[in-house]
């Protein structure tokens, strides 16, 4: 994915602490929660509310917010396929330490393309890699456009060598993701809500235990 090459004459370290080793001393098991979908569907508000959730059960967490992180690992990066898909490579990486390090690390960002999501998954195992699909309608999200981007896309004011996700250039749900969060009859779950179900599947499948 990276557009740098591979570099060569370079060796991997192996470290004396393993990961198992880390994960007993804080009591849970290092995992990445990618919560994927549109502008406005939630996500950064998912985010900081399984954040505070997992705080108050005293389990280390960190969030890796798609806007944060373009303002220093990600800022020489623009919103072309190639930056996007380089964006979500980096983000991947900076996940998969974390997760190694112990933490439960969660990764925010509208990430709209699919291969590049499955990529990110592929550095981990499959068990280690939680999807979090926030599956709210367009108009729901536009609707709140909590940053007026919509509108800007709307009114052509978003140019570039690539679109606005949703508008003008394709979010590619996925497939087969861990978890679902959407409306029920209507109604859009509150954050608490939405932590609940996040932090419930991470219970059911030992995340919150070493």
């Amino acid at each position: 994915m990276s557009a740098m090459g591979n570099p060569t004459n370079i060796f991997w370290h192996e470290c004396p602490v393993v990961k198992t080793e880390r994960q007993k001393l804080i009591d849970q098991q290092g995992c990445v929660v990618w919560i994927t979908g549109l502008s406005g569907s939630g996500k950064s508000t998912l985010a900081c509310s399984l954040n505070r959730e997992l705080h108050s059960r005293g389990k280390l967490s960190y969030v890796l917010d798609g806007d944060n992180v373009r303002h220093g690992l990600n800022k020489n990066l623009g919103f072309s396929p190639e930056d996007r898909s380089e964006n979500i490579r980096r983000v991947g990486e900076v996940a998969k330490l974390f997760a190694d390090a112990g933490l439960i690390c969660i990764a925010s960002l509208i990430s709209p393309y699919r291969k590049d999501r499955d990529a990110c998954r592929a550095m981990l195992t499959d068990d280690n890699f939680i999807e979090v699909f926030m599956n709210m309608p367009l108009e729901v999200c536009e609707g709140r456009d909590p940053k007026g981007l919509y509108k800007l896309a709307r009114a052509g004011k978003i140019r570039g060598t690539a679109g606005f996700t949703g508008i003008d250039d394709p979010y590619e749900p996925p497939l087969s993701c861990e978890i679902k969060i959407e409306q029920i009859n209507g109604i859009c779950p509150t954050p608490c809500d939405m932590a609940g179900q996040v932090v419930s599947y991470l219970d059911e499948n030992g995340f919150l235990h070493a």
